[in-house]
């Protein structure tokens, strides 16, 4: 592709969760001065509250890698309920209602905070990747120039609640953290997903979160994807 003056290489896939676990690191090595990837489809297989979590630890590894990732598109958008030909899917509809997928709300929190610099987020100087010693955890960070907020994603795939520590490095003395936000995703029931009959299930929600100085302290619950928000002032 690089020989030929492509822009993008597309790829397509959809894996198991156990594949995105243990290869959100799959696009570290990639130079940045070549093809980006366009990632045409991918899912994870199945429609339920884990998948959804596993694909937001997964996306971790797209945002951190963005100098190698051009366009990221989930599957399949649309499926009637009494014509299933393929899953998984993001939105599910019959003759009279729609309903959203856990799997639509993390693509939709992903583009809704995916800000314009990828900052670097380490966990004992190492990308937290889910890797031996991170308890399950997965991250990423970004600034938004535009709106000067500092964004930060995690999920959390063990069992157990998991302390997070989220030091901003590199600020001004002078520079204020406010207006903290915290939206989340969770679920108790790990094979749990939206329905017609349940449309409103498991979706975003959103609390304030305090931060003393540079520095958050935290606890974030087990199997949860929470995306923290702070403006820069």
């Amino acid at each position: 592709a690089k020989k030929n003056g492509s822009d993008l290489v597309d790829e397509h896939y959809y894996t198991s969760p156990e594949w995105m676990l243990a290869n959100c690191h799959r696009y570290d090595n990639m130079p940045s001065d070549g093809p980006k990837v366009f990632l045409g489809e991918y899912a994870s297989w199945g429609n339920t509250y884990y998948n959804a979590l596993i694909e937001a630890s997964y996306m971790t590894g797209l945002e951190n890698n963005a100098h190698a990732i051009g366009l990221v598109c989930y599957a399949p958008l649309l499926c009637n309920v009494d014509y299933i030909n393929w899953q998984p899917d993001m939105i599910w509809f019959d003759n009279l209602n729609s309903v959203r997928t856990v799997s639509y709300y993390v693509q939709q929190l992903y583009a809704q905070n995916k800000g314009t610099h990828v900052l670097p987020l380490t966990m004992n100087k190492k990308p937290v990747t889910g890797a031996e010693g991170q308890n399950g955890l997965f991250a990423s960070a970004v600034y938004d120039k535009d709106k000067n907020e500092l964004i930060v994603k995690v999920a959390n795939t063990s069992q157990t609640a998991q302390p997070v520590s989220l030091t901003f490095e590199g600020l001004k003395k002078q520079d204020v953290l406010s207006e903290g936000r915290c939206i989340q995703l969770s679920s108790l029931d790990q094979n749990k997903d939206n329905t017609l009959e349940q449309p409103m299930a498991i979706t975003p929600q959103e609390t304030s979160v305090a931060i003393e100085g540079h520095k958050l302290t935290t606890e974030l619950g087990p199997n949860t994807f929470a995306v923290y928000k702070f403006t820069k002032k």
